[in-house]
C-alpha cells in the first residue's frame, strides 16, 4: 500500500505509521528467510521411506527437526498477531491521539470524526491483513513438509488457526476492540494492555469452546483391544461401557485398587483388581469420542461467524462512543 496513492486521512495515517509498516515487512522477510533456509537444509538429506502417506525423514536429518520446531513455534506466534494489532490500534492509533490532543488537528481539516476514525481503522486493517496473509504463506511453506507430525496436526493450536480463515476474523475483532477500548480509556499503555487482555481472553475462550461446536462422533468395541478411529481424527474422550451401554467411571476401580493393601508391592496386582472391579460393574465394551478431519471447515466457518459478530458489535460501539463524545 503506497502512501502516494492515498488521500486525506488515509495518507496521513500511513505516513504517520510508516515505521510500523516497515517493521511488519521486516518481520515477514525474516520469517521467510528462516523457513526457506530450513527447507533448503532439510532437502539436503533424503527421506528413508513413506509411512501412512507421510515421508519419514532420516534420523540424522537435523534440518527437518529444526523446520518442525520453527513451524510449530511459528503457528503459535501467529496467534499473537491479533493481540499485537489490537494493542497497536488501541494505543498508538487511537488512545495516544486523544491523550495528546492531536486528533483535534485532524478534525479541523474538514474531516468528520467518523471519517477520521474510519480512515485509521481501514488503514490498520488493510496493513494487518496483508502482513497476516504473508506470514500465513510463510507458515505454509514449512507446514507443507511437516504437517501431521507431533503438535502439528490440523486440530492443534496454531496450525488450526493458520491453515483456515478464522485468524482474519480475530484480526478484525482486534481492530474493533482496540478502537473501542482506545476511546474509552484514552491512555496509551493502559489501552494497549486492556485490549491485549480482552483479545487474549477471547482467543483462550474460543480455543476451549471450538470443539464443542459440532457433535463428536463415537466408535465402540469390545473392552481390551485398542480401539482405533479414522486417520487424522481428534480424540476428545475415551472410556468404558457397561452392558447397558452406560459410560462407566474408571476412577471407581482406580480408587479400589489404590485402597488395596500391598498393591504396589505385588507385580500385576493393580491390573487384576481393576479387572475384577470392572467385571463386577458389568463393563463389557469401550468407546472413543472424536472429531473427524471433515469437521475442520464447518468448525472454522462457525467460529469465524462468532468472532465476526463480536467484531461488528465492538465496531458499532466504537462509532457510537465517538458520535456521543464528538457530535
Amino acid at each position: 500500500m503506497s502512501g502516494l496513492a492515498l488521500k486525506g486521512p488515509y495518507w496521513v495515517t500511513v505516513r504517520q505509521y510508516r515505521r510500523t509498516l516497515w517493521f511488519a515487512g521486516a518481520a515477514v522477510a525474516v520469517s521467510l528467510a528462516v523457513i526457506g533456509g530450513l527447507r533448503v537444509w532439510d532437502a539436503q538429506t533424503p527421506d528413508v521411506r513413506v509411512e501412512n502417506g507421510y515421508q519419514v525423514p532420516a534420523d540424522e536429518n537435523r534440518g527437518y527437526e529444526m523446520l518442525r520446531l520453527a513451524t510449530e513455534y511459528g503457528g503459535m506466534y501467529l496467534l499473537l498477531v491479533p493481540l499485537l494489532v489490537g494493542a497497536f490500534v488501541a494505543g498508538p492509533l487511537v488512545a495516544r491521539e486523544f491523550e495528546s490532543g492531536t486528533y483535534k488537528l485532524s478534525l479541523t481539516q474538514s474531516v468528520s470524526p467518523a471519517s477520521w476514525l474510519r480512515a485509521k481503522l481501514v488503514s490498520a486493517t488493510a496493513a494487518a491483513f496483508l502482513t497476516l496473509l504473508a506470514l500465513i504463506g510463510v507458515f505454509r511453506i514449512g507446514w507443507g513438509r511437516v504437517s501431521g507430525s507431533y503438535y502439528l496436526t490440523w486440530a492443534d493450536r496454531g496450525p488450526y488457526e493458520a491453515t483456515g480463515i478464522v485468524l482474519f476474523a480475530y484480526v478484525l475483532a482486534a481492530v474493533a476492540v482496540g478502537a473501542l477500548v482506545g476511546q474509552l480509556i484514552r491512555r496509551t499503555l493502559v489501552a494497549m494492555a486492556a485490549t491485549g487482555l480482552v483479545m487474549g481472553m477471547v482467543l483462550l475462550a474460543m480455543g476451549a469452546f471450538r470443539w464443542s461446536i459440532l457433535s463428536v462422533k463415537t466408535v465402540t468395541g469390545a473392552a481390551g483391544p485398542t480401539l482405533w478411529t479414522p486417520g487424522n481424527s481428534l480424540v476428545t474422550d475415551s472410556g468404558l461401557l457397561t452392558a447397558s451401554g452406560a459410560r462407566f467411571d474408571e476412577f471407581i476401580c482406580w480408587q479400589e485398587a489404590a485402597r488395596t493393601p500391598g498393591v504396589d508391592a505385588t507385580e500385576g496386582m493393580w491390573g487384576k483388581i481393576e479387572a475384577q472391579c470392572q467385571a463386577r460393574h458389568g463393563v463389557t465394551a469401550q468407546y472413543v469420542d472424536f472429531h473427524p478431519e471433515s469437521h475442520f471447515w464447518p468448525t472454522q466457518l462457525i467460529e469465524t461467524g462468532i468472532v465476526l459478530a463480536l467484531a461488528a458489535l465492538a465496531a458499532y460501539a466504537a462509532f457510537r462512543v465517538l458520535r456521543a463524545r464528538h457530535a
